[in-house]
């Protein structure tokens, strides 16, 4: 990378609406606060939280953009998608989900791959069989060669190798299930805005800083996860009992009520209409 100006931005973010702890604001207000220029929220199987993120930020003017972004459940491992428009419902091939990533115009990177999880981490043959495919729809745009839960684990130091042996990007993400820990790996491109991260991706142009999570914060969060979800099944089972159209805090204005809808009032955003 040359003097031109860097962006530092966290690819791989969760919230209340799939296993975070912390709220959109909350973490809308610690990315401000460690000088993010963008994020992606990347909750598991939805994009709901991440889009009442989006509006927020730029109704309020904050200076962090944000990336709709969902983390895909494939046969194949965990898929981080971007520049999403519509969720993609998981459970499907790897491959298939890469193709439907792109057919909506998002980027697809691998997620903490080469790990023996087959659930969540993609394996080596699995990565070499897309890049290996003839049509490019099939290809992902990177590997995740740093996250900070899984970079202590002797599988995942072997991706950033495996990543330039196959002429892929690789990028970071902190992995955040927390407020606290956004912004704890970041990946880093020249450009003035998020959409240049596309440009970095395709050119390999990519950096990354970061620190690998102690195990006892993660043991940690896991223990604030269960408790979370005990008190998301308790108001699940309020709403139901009382009638009243609530459920669990999905973690931005309106994310109580059922049907969800993201209540723009309540975040103090104009209208659509009149916006």
């Amino acid at each position: 990378m040359n003097d031109e100006r860097r962006l530092r931005i966290d690819l791989h973010l969760h919230t209340l609406a799939s296993d975070g702890v912390s709220d959109v604001e909350s973490v809308l207000g610690a990315a401000v606060g460690r000088g993010l220029d963008a994020i992606a929220i990347t909750d598991h199987e939805r994009i709901d939280a991440a889009l009442a993120a989006r509006d927020i930020a730029a109704g309020r003017g904050l200076p962090v953009e944000v990336i709709v972004g969902e983390e895909i459940s494939t046969r194949g491992g965990h898929l981080v998608a971007l520049w999403l428009r519509r969720r993609i419902r998981p459970w499907q091939s790897l491959k298939r989900s890469v193709a439907l990533v792109h057919e909506q115009g998002g980027v697809a990177i691998v997620a903490h791959p080469l790990p023996p999880y087959p659930i969540s981490c993609a394996s080596e043959r699995g990565i070499r069989a897309l890049m290996d495919e003839a049509d490019p729809i099939y290809h992902p745009d990177a590997l995740e060669g740093f996250n900070p839960t899984t970079a202590r684990l002797r599988w995942s130091r072997r991706v950033p190798a495996l990543a330039e042996e196959l002429g892929i990007a690789a990028v970071a993400g902190s992995d955040a299930h927390a407020a606290g820990k956004v912004g704890s790996a970041v990946t880093i491109v020249r450009g003035r805005s998020a959409v240049d991260l596309r440009m970095a991706l395709a050119e390999r142009d990519t950096a990354w800083e970061g620190q690998a999570y102690e195990w006892r914060d993660q043991l940690g969060m896991f223990g604030a996860q269960q408790r979370k979800n005990v008190a998301a099944v308790r108001d699940e089972l309020l709403g139901l009992v009382r009638r009243d159209g609530t459920g669990r805090d999905l973690g931005y204005p309106g994310g109580r009520a059922r049907p969800v809808r993201f209540d723009r009032a309540a975040a103090g955003l104009a209208d659509e209409e009149r916006s």
